[in-house]
């Protein structure tokens, strides 16, 4: 039986990267309210408002969640009851639907200050103290428990290929602010959390 990781590892090598952002979906990143945008299951639970009274984002930082398959819906639940709690403004179900849960305006609790200085992924002289919750869009995907080291779904790398560049183009942030958890925080040594997603963006570029 393939195992989900190497599903996931086909599905993005089987997705062909964009020469350059298609204008429709660039557009479609910049509107209001709960847009539908091709290639993506959204869940509105904060619709957007205008982008032009949106806080300040300048980096997405992939998380993942040490929870089960279905926990996204209900991490995004209590996130959008209580924005500013540990957590983040989206999250990413292993059935690739996206969950919406905080309005782009307010500030949820996510990272751990950026404390990772030894320049194992990034060079962190550009990140210490300073890609941090502030500044950052958090993208939390669900599923990876019992076993922390299972990746990313096929359904979730899907998801992902559209979400960072609706992101990235909603909010203008260039390709190389993209981080995984684990390259600016030290975290759990069991896995690289957030790695192989923030990989595969920086991989299919612009």
């Amino acid at each position: 039986m393939i195992s989900r990781l190497v599903a996931a590892v086909l599905a993005a090598l089987l997705i062909v990267p964009a020469a350059a952002m298609d204008a429709e979906l660039a557009r479609l990143a910049r509107s209001t309210g709960t847009p539908d945008i091709p290639g993506l299951k959204i869940v509105w639970l904060a619709p957007w408002g205008d982008v032009a009274s949106a806080h300040a984002w300048r980096n997405i930082i992939v998380h993942q969640t040490e929870g089960p398959t279905g926990s996204a819906r209900g991490g995004a639940q209590e996130q959008f009851k209580n924005p500013t709690r540990r957590g983040v403004m989206v999250w990413v179900e292993t059935d690739g639907t996206v969950y919406w849960s905080v309005a782009d305006n307010l500030v949820p609790t996510h990272t751990d200050g950026a404390n990772r200085n030894d320049n194992k992924y990034v060079d962190n002289s550009t990140t210490y103290h300073q890609v941090v919750r502030d500044n950052s869009i958090g993208v939390e995907f669900a599923g990876n428990y019992p076993d922390v080291t299972i990746g990313p779904t096929e359904a979730q790398v899907a998801a992902w290929k559209i979400l960072v560049q609706v992101l990235r183009a909603r909010y203008g942030i260039p390709l190389d602010h993209v981080y995984a958890h684990n390259w600016i925080d030290f975290k759990d040594a069991r896995y690289c959390e957030g790695c192989w997603l923030a990989t595969l963006a920086r991989i299919w570029g612009e």
